[in-house]
């Protein structure tokens, strides 16, 4: 009888720990996996038309870069402020600078702050996405589903955006962005950021076809202090301005018909600037 009861007490014994497994496991199961990039729904698709309407192609304001460049300088430290210096007048004495060869991009914060060619802007859910004229390098993506910047990041020319709406304005925040990438106040001068630098920025529609975006911009390796400025874009409606294919290099090359009759482009000879050279 007292064996019975051992035998009894030792398979409770068990019972009751293997059940006491199964509910641990059950409260610690592993989570479901996040989806980054979850499909938009219909409300996603309505809230989007709840927002300003950025549709059209804009154009910068040239006159006012140029204005800017003279009346908001950044706050360069020394070294940096020679060399711009040295830059604008080399450019003043037609000598200009080639900042933007190669084929590489403008990126961030120079794109906004200096092109010269149009842009389109689409809004997704989840991200605004801005598409430059110039060339294939210009594109940036504005993530507004709530992420955060990666804890990982992956440095590229235009670094990693975050945004949200405040109203009609569009908050942003930069970073990631490579060190080699400039922060130009022309075409012809501008130096690398050295690293650190971050980008924020509010746009919104001051009036119906004139986008605004101020900028905040820190460069601890380049700059005394943060420096503040404002860019502003023209809307353009007409279907004849929609931005084109554009492509850097193209010009650095003539079409050719080889003995085949196979269509080529031959490459043609040319300076640091891009400029062609006489054979």
């Amino acid at each position: 009888m007292k064996k019975s009861f051992k035998i009894i007490l030792s398979f409770s014994l068990i019972l009751s720990e293997t059940l006491g497994m199964t509910s641990s496991f059950a409260q610690t199961k592993p989570k479901a996996p996040v989806v980054i990039n979850p499909a938009p729904t219909a409300k996603d698709w309505a809230d989007i038309a709840k927002l300003p309407d950025w549709s059209g192609v804009w154009n910068p304001n040239i006159s006012d870069q140029d204005k800017k460049a003279i009346t908001e300088m950044p706050p360069w430290q020394e070294r940096q402020a020679k060399i711009i210096a040295f830059q604008i007048a080399e450019e003043k004495a037609g000598r200009p600078t080639p900042l933007f060869t190669n084929c590489l991009p403008e990126a961030m914060p120079s794109w906004m702050l200096i092109t010269h060619n149009a842009m389109e802007i689409l809004f997704t859910p989840g991200r605004v996405t801005m598409l430059g004229e110039s060339d294939g390098n210009r594109l940036r993506r504005i993530y507004t589903d709530g992420r955060e910047h990666p804890k990982e990041p992956d440095p590229s020319y235009h670094g990693h955006s975050i945004g949200h709406w405040e109203g009609d304005t569009l908050v942003v925040e930069t970073t990631d962005i490579i060190p080699e990438s400039l922060l130009a106040i022309s075409e012809a001068a501008g130096v690398p950021n050295n690293g650190d630098m971050v980008v924020k920025e509010r746009i919104y529609l001051k009036d119906k076809d004139l986008l605004v975006d101020e900028l905040e911009i820190v460069a601890p390796k380049i700059l005394t202090k943060p420096w503040k400025t404002t860019r502003f874009f023209f809307r353009q409606r007409n279907r004849k301005f929609d931005i084109v294919e554009g492509v850097c290099l193209e010009g650095y090359f003539v079409p050719k018909v080889d003995k085949n009759g196979d269509h080529l482009f031959e490459a043609i000879k040319h300076d640091v600037g891009g400029n062609r050279l006489v054979n």
